[in-house]
């Protein structure tokens, strides 16, 4: 997205038809231009050989050419993608259909930069269920694959998909076990089977065809088919209870409440009994928004949301009509009607790709009166409702980021708001293995790929003051060495390990520990602006003022600042911690026959962590290079008799 943000920024609307200098048309494209064919089928535009855009063309003669033509109505999208044509293909078909189907496969075989391509990031779950599977599952599964198997949902979340499998298995006796069923090696039945709730195909107790015939009332019942299922179920505890089997009939009993309960949960919709999918678009800024909403057998049965990005400016028709290409297929059939809130140009030749694909007739319609536009003033709603969500949310990400960078900036008197700001914290318990962190944040946002850890040195005892100089030293000196390398390579310096300088160093403390810090910048020749927070009272503390910064509490600043000194203070308290653990067991190691310090160092460095030593079996010590099958059994031995002396003297 950044990317076309800043293709589209190089490019001034006003200026585009005195400028032509936006289309560089070599002689082979200037050919290829020339010697368009009148006739149907989809083109390839590309750039150094990547393919960047697949359109489709009744006539590729005339809308091929109309790229390279100047006009304003092209969009800032379309100024951009021509300024990187390069080169481009066509391919042939006999009809419109035909070069529908086939930019189509094009877009989702290429997912070219320029197309609107339907990407979603959330993974809605799906119910599962493979019917070339022996005994086939019902499975939930969190991503709907092209593997011939049938798909229900999506669902608004796990917890619903798993109330809808608890009917499932309560209405319909089927298997939740992953065996491989072989009749001629039959199971001995589980629990389930005791209680009902499996037929036991592991055993042999139940025939394929049989099994089968459940499994698709199953998939009846998912997709929202309840009525025979009760009926059946009502008619079934009318004869359990005539027999005065009324434990039977109980049963029965609990499974219509249970299928009852399902179907309250689902709103219902007064239009004729059939199935409908219900899509709307809507622009938001660069992207576009696409709500689809599932009826079946009358009722709302799910909803789901797409960002389309980058066609926010594309007609909405355009945007529905490369959704619904893109979304239906074998694997995610469309029901018989479709409710559009603006229908697309190419109806009939959607229409008619839908057709063949579903097997029977589908119908696009844009419903202007009646509970089919309901429905769409629903999703519709539903997507401004949500957009509106999106642009609080980007409000207030901007106050806690951009925002606070703009407040910090005037509060410290700083020329630009600091992209990079560092924040340092020291540790240690009495002066004993002193550490230091650097915690970074990026644009108002973390940066754990730069975070930093230093061992203190140079510094014997508790002194705060020296311990951060010694870090600030050591950090700027090899950010310094760095920068000068990079620099002599033509290399950006943000791309290197300390190259990276900050524009903002915050010290975890007081005036003392910033002194110390401020005076070891200066020594290696840079004037970075650096204050501290102290815990106090929250006070902003400067190097060269007596008085200190006091911000109100609900400042997004303070807050800013408040994360980067919390956030160092904790990865300095991690490392602490670590280290310490790591000494207490070093220690222990020492009284472990067998184990000397070349062993001691690679069972540490193998492991990393304390608590991972503590949990390895022997076994899992002897994989350590250098340490025999004996000696991991020792040092096995040795820290667990530890653990346990220890627990008995507390």
């Amino acid at each position: 997205m950044d990317d076309m943000k800043t293709l589209m920024a190089d490019w001034d609307p006003f200026q585009f038809e005195q400028d032509m200098n936006y289309v560089h048309l070599n002689p082979d494209l200037e050919w290829k231009i020339a010697n368009l064919p009148d006739s149907p089928g989809c083109y390839l535009m590309k750039h150094q050989g990547e393919i960047i855009y697949v359109g489709k063309a009744k006539n590729l003669k005339n809308r091929v050419s109309q790229y390279f033509r100047p006009s304003r109505q092209h969009t800032p999208k379309v100024r951009a993608m021509v300024s990187k044509i390069d080169d481009f293909d066509i391919m042939l078909v006999d009809g419109e259909l035909e070069a529908f189907t086939l930019e189509c496969n094009l877009i989702k075989l290429h997912r070219p930069h320029y197309n609107i391509l339907l990407k979603d990031d959330k993974h809605y779950p799906f119910i599962r269920v493979d019917l070339k599977e022996r005994y086939p599952r019902v499975q939930l599964v969190r991503k709907q694959e092209k593997d011939g198997a049938k798909y229900f949902g999506p669902f608004q979340g796990a917890t619903v998909v798993r109330e809808v499998l608890d009917v499932v298995r309560m209405v319909f006796p089927i298997r939740t076990c992953a065996w491989q069923i072989n009749p001629d090696k039959p199971h001995r039945p589980c629990v389930h089977h005791q209680i009902g709730q499996c037929p036991a195909p592991c055993a042999g107790m139940v025939s394929e065809a049989d099994y089968l015939e459940t499994i698709h009332k199953v998939m009846e019942f998912l997709n929202g088919k309840y009525a025979p299922v009760l009926d059946e179920m009502k008619t079934r505890m009318s004869e359990a209870a005539a027999a005065m089997n009324y434990e039977r009939a109980a049963v029965y009993r609990d499974r219509i409440r249970a299928v009852e309960a399902v179907m309250q949960k689902q709103k219902a919709i007064s239009t004729a009994l059939g199935d409908q999918d219900i899509i709307a678009a809507m622009p938001h800024d660069a992207d576009a928004m696409v709500q689809l909403m599932f009826v079946r057998s009358g009722r709302l049965i799910g909803s789901e949301r797409f960002m389309l990005e980058g066609a926010g400016d594309e007609a909405m028709g355009d945007v529905l009509t490369q959704f619904i290409l893109q979304y239906y297929d074998l694997e995610n059939m469309p029901p018989q009607d479709l409710l559009l809130s603006v229908m697309p140009e190419e109806k009939a030749v959607i229409e008619q790709l839908l057709t063949e694909l579903h097997g029977r007739r589908v119908y696009l319609s844009v419903p202007v009166r009646g509970e089919k536009r309901k429905l769409v003033n629903m999703a519709v709603k539903n997507l401004r409702d949500e957009l509106h969500k999106i642009d609080r949310k980007n409000a207030n990400s901007y106050a806690r980021t951009t925002g606070a960078l703009e407040e910090l900036k005037d509060v410290l008197g700083l020329p630009e708001p600091p992209r990079r700001i560092e924040g340092y914290d020291i540790s240690n318990t009495q002066g004993v293995l002193s550490v230091a962190s650097e915690v970074v944040m990026v644009d108002g946002l973390a940066a754990n790929k730069e975070y930093r850890r230093y061992r203190i040195k140079t510094v014997e005892g508790a002194n705060d003051f020296a311990s951060i100089a010694e870090v600030i030293t050591r950090r700027l000196s090899h950010g310094l060495k760095e920068l000068e390398e990079r620099r002599a390579q033509g290399l950006d310096p943000e791309g290197g390990k300390f190259s990276w300088l900050p524009d903002l160093i915050l010290i975890d403390g007081g005036r003392g520990q910033v002194a110390a810090a401020r005076d070891a910048m200066r020594a290696l020749g840079l004037d970075i602006p650096i204050f501290g927070l102290a815990k106090r009272i929250e006070e902003i503390v400067l190097p060269d003022e007596e008085a200190s910064i006091l911000l109100d509490k609900h400042s997004n600043a303070l807050h800013l600042i408040q994360r980067v000194r919390d956030e160092a203070h904790r990865f300095a308290i991690i490392h602490h911690r670590t280290l310490r653990g790591r000494a207490s067991i070093a220690s222990r190691l020492d009284g472990v026959p067998g184990v000397g310090e070349k062993r001691r160092k690679a069972i540490l460095k193998h492991f990393k962590t304390v608590e991972a030593l503590r949990e390895a079996s022997a076994e899992d010590i002897a994989q350590v290079p250098g340490v025999p099958a004996g000696v991991a059994e020792a040092v096995h031995r040795f820290l667990h008799e530890s653990d346990d002396a220890e627990g008995e003297q507390e």
